[in-house]
């Protein structure tokens, strides 16, 4: 499987964010909590969804420990931040080249972020760059289905 490479614009994201591990996973409390006031989102690009991880470093893949906690973001792109919902935060989304994998298949298969992180990225010629990963979750997404399709969009650059 072969990623499209992408040059991304900064984004202006709305949402709900945790602190959690992927031992001490917290996803499905922040979509929850998320869903409750997303029709509080007045000034939305699209009904596309985000599902992004922001890290600490490029470490946390390096040194990778179930435990180590990371930030997770379930959010929507929006025209400005003049229209902030009280529940939710606003995120500047730097641009930058990613990685698109276009993945079909239920969300709890870890086999492709196995892939992409252990298999093409290592032959690749980029390696990580220090921005936020992200699933965009579109029309076609489905949560656990097989038949489930998102993006997964991995922040590269040159390797040097």
């Amino acid at each position: 499987m072969q990623p499209r490479i992408a040059l991304l614009a900064e984004k202006k994201l709305v949402g709900k964010r945790l602190k959690m591990s992927l031992a001490s996973n917290k996803t499905f409390a922040l979509w929850q909590s998320f869903m409750l006031y997303k029709k509080e989102i007045t000034n939305g690009v699209s009904t596309d969804l985000f599902s992004m991880q922001v890290y600490d470093s490029v470490l946390y893949f390096q040194n990778f420990n179930p435990y180590t906690e990371f930030e997770k973001w379930a959010a929507a792109e929006v025209i400005d931040f003049d229209a902030v919902p009280l529940e939710m935060e606003s995120y500047t989304l730097v641009g930058g080249l990613y990685a698109v994998f276009e993945y079909k298949g239920a969300n709890t298969d870890t086999q492709i972020f196995e892939y992409i992180y252990g298999t093409w990225l290592p032959n690749s010629n980029y390696v990580l760059d220090d921005r936020p990963h992200f699933e965009i979750l579109g029309g076609k997404y489905k949560n656990d289905s097989p038949d489930s399709e998102e993006e997964i969009w991995i922040p590269i650059k040159l390797r040097e």
